[in-house]
């Protein structure tokens, strides 16, 4: 394999829990819920799907279907689709809404898996491309500088730059032109078989990964490196 494509959201990395994104926004603004209330609203609001990285909606409603279908096609469409869900639910003060938006592309908001440093290491001690391929609307890459992993990455293709979601093989396309790739010498990695399994139609080959907390997901991504035939090259505390 001479390149490998990573999903962002539930590959490489994880988002805070509900409760911690509704807690650090009420935080930013100075508003107050009591505990208990705070907890039924973080529960409503992961209902709702309202937050970005989280949980889909239980229920999508009909106003909001077009433009969830489209969201990490522009900036603007990824923000009316994220607000729309999260107003469905009832905050202290309407401008919390924006607040809860603005969080989520905090840097740290969002945790990498423990093994995400070691294997993106890994490759590239070994030469091989690593690309961030992620249907997104918001630029990613300050949380990579700010947890040490963007020196790791060659190539970020995020689909609201390019006005093309995964699963459309465009997007994947793309990556393999950055990394100057062939689709079958590349392995792309993701948790979302529906999105990510569309490189597919490419001839890349794919591997999955289970979208859970970061706790429940220590060495998923290890597999990677056996697959593209790389050694294992652990993260020491210097370089933690």
């Amino acid at each position: 394999m001479a390149a490998v494509l990573f999903d962002f959201s539930g590959t490489l990395f994880r988002i805070e829990s509900t409760e911690s994104w509704l807690r650090a926004s009420l935080t930013e603004s100075e508003a107050g819920l009591a505990e208990a209330e705070l907890a039924a609203t973080a529960r409503a609001l992961e209902v709702a799907g309202a937050q970005p990285g989280g949980a889909n909606p239980v229920e999508l409603p009909e106003e909001l279907a077009g433009v969830w279908a489209v969201r990490d096609e522009s900036a603007e469409q990824h923000r009316a689709a994220y607000t729309g869900l999260s107003r469905r639910v009832p905050l202290p003060d309407p401008a919390l809404h924006d607040a809860l938006y603005e969080r989520h592309m905090a840097p740290d908001a969002w945790t990498p898996y423990p093994d995400a440093a070691e294997v993106l290491r890994s490759l590239r001690a070994q030469g091989i491309g690593v690309g961030v391929v992620s249907n997104i609307g918001w630029d990613l890459r300050p949380v990579f500088r700010a947890h040490g992993l963007d020196a790791y990455v060659d190539a970020y293709v995020l689909s609201y730059e390019h006005g093309v979601q995964k699963p459309d093989p465009r997007l994947f396309t793309v990556a393999l032109d950055a990394l100057g790739a062939a689709p079958a010498e590349t392995l792309m990695v993701g948790d979302s078989r529906p999105a990510d399994g569309g490189a597919a139609a490419l001839g890349c080959r794919v591997h999955f990964v289970d979208h859970l907390p970061v706790t429940e997901r220590p060495d998923a991504l290890l597999p990677v490196l056996g697959l593209v035939g790389v050694a294992r090259r652990p993260v020491t505390p210097t370089q933690a």
